[in-house]
C-alpha cells in the first residue's frame, strides 16, 4: 500500500544536481515552489514543466520515481479538481444537464489547478531524491544559523529533522509488513466502502505505533551510548561548500522565476497574450 510513497527517499547517483550544495538546494526549491503560485497562464506551466525535466535529465532520476510522489496526492487532486469543474459557475456554458453546470472558466481553472498541484510536489520530490537526510540537516542548520542569537536551538532542530526523515522510509517498509501480516490472518482492506476500509486500519495503528515507539527507544539509548549530545563544539565530517555548479543552478532557477514574473505582470500589460498566441481558439 505504502510501497511507491517517494517522499523521503533518496535516489543515489553521482549528478550535477546530487552534487550540489544542500543549502542552496533548499533555497532553490523555495524558490521554484514559490514561482509556481505566480502562474496564471498556460505558458508559464509549460515553462514549468520545460524546466522540472531538465533538471530530472541533469539529476539521472527515473521518471516514475518522481511520478510516485504525485500518486501519493492523486485522491488531493482529483478531490479539487471535481470541486472546481463542477462548482465554479462563471464564463461561457460548455455542458448544462440538470443540476450539473460546466463552464469554460470552470474547465481553465481545474486544469491549471491540477497541473499547479502536480508540478509543486514533482519539483519539491526532487529535493529529497537528491539529497541525503544528512546533507538537509546539515543544510537546513546553516540557513538557521543566525536563529542561534535569539536562543533558538538549531543544532537539535536540524537533528530531529534528520532523523524523521531518515526514519520515514522505515516507518513506510514498517506499515507494509504489518498490513501483508493482517492480510496472511484474513484481514481485507481493498474491499467494502471507505468507512470499511479505515476501520480496517485500525490494527495495523497499534503494531506500527508500537514498532514506531521501540525504535525511538533503541535510537535513543544508542545516541545516549555514543555522548552524542548537540552543543557548538561538535564538528562535521563534511563541510559544504559552494561552487560553480551552484552558481549557475542559482542562475538558472532566478532566470526562470524572472520570466514567470514577467509573465505575470508584464506581458499581459503591454498587451501581449501569449497563451492567444499559442492556443488561439482553445482559448
Amino acid at each position: 500500500m505504502f510501497k511507491d510513497v517517494a517522499f523521503g527517499q533518496y535516489y543515489p547517483s553521482n549528478s550535477p544536481v546530487h552534487r550540489l550544495d544542500a543549502r542552496v538546494k533548499l533555497l532553490l526549491t523555495l524558490l521554484f515552489v514559490i514561482s509556481i503560485f505566480f502562474i496564471k497562464t498556460y505558458f508559464g506551466f509549460m515553462l514549468t514543466l520545460a524546466v522540472l525535466l531538465i533538471v530530472i535529465l541533469l539529476a539521472r532520476l527515473p521518471i516514475m520515481s518522481v511520478l510516485k510522489s504525485v500518486r501519493g496526492i492523486l485522491f488531493i487532486v482529483v478531490f479539487t479538481a471535481v470541486i472546481n469543474l463542477f462548482f465554479i459557475k462563471e464564463g461561457e456554458v460548455l455542458v448544462h444537464s440538470g443540476i450539473i453546470m460546466i463552464t469554460k472558466t470552470g474547465v481553465h481553472t481545474t486544469v491549471k489547478m491540477v497541473l499547479r498541484l502536480v508540478l509543486l510536489i514533482s519539483g519539491a520530490s526532487l529535493l529529497s531524491l537528491t539529497t541525503t537526510p544528512v546533507e538537509l540537516a546539515d543544510g537546513l542548520e546553516s540557513l538557521m544559523a543566525p536563529l542561534k542569537l535569539i536562543k533558538v536551538p538549531v543544532r537539535d532542530i536540524a537533528m530531529i529533522m534528520s532523523i524523521a526523515l531518515r526514519f520515514i522510509p522505515t516507518l513506510f517498509e514498517e506499515t507494509n509488513k504489518v498490513i501483508s501480516a493482517q492480510k496472511a490472518r484474513g484481514a481485507s482492506f481493498d474491499t467494502g466502502s471507505i468507512f470499511a476500509r479505515a476501520k480496517a486500519l485500525l490494527p495495523v495503528l497499534i503494531p506500527l505505533f508500537v514498532n514506531s515507539f521501540r525504535r525511538a527507544d533503541e535510537l535513543a539509548f544508542a545516541m545516549d551510548a555514543r555522548c552524542y549530545n548537540a552543543t557548538d563544539k561538535r564538528t562535521k565530517m563534511k563541510k559544504a561548500k559552494l561552487g560553480i555548479g551552484d552558481l549557475i543552478a542559482f542562475l538558472f532557477i532566478a532566470g526562470y522565476t524572472t520570466v514567470i514574473l514577467l509573465d505575470r505582470y508584464y506581458f499581459r500589460t503591454v498587451g501581449i497574450d501569449i497563451d492567444l498566441m499559442i492556443f488561439g481558439d482553445l482559448l
